[in-house]
């Protein structure tokens, strides 16, 4: 059987937390893509090191 990566998965709502939004953003950024997920059942999980790469890109600059 071939190794599965160590990958570990955060609920939608601790996304929110660490990105501190509401958890209606966060749904948006993974209906826009910009934020990759998987659904399990009638959940979404979003990779941590999708949170922590998000977090990590710069703000764009406006005005």
């Amino acid at each position: 059987m071939a190794e599965l990566p160590d990958v570990r998965f955060l609920t939608v709502a601790e996304v929110a937390q660490i990105m501190r939004v509401s958890k209606m953003t966060v749904y948006r950024l993974v209906h826009a893509g910009e934020l990759p997920a998987v659904r399990f059942g009638r959940s979404y999980r979003v990779p941590e090191s999708a949170v922590t790469e998000v977090v990590q890109r710069p703000a764009a600059d406006v005005g």
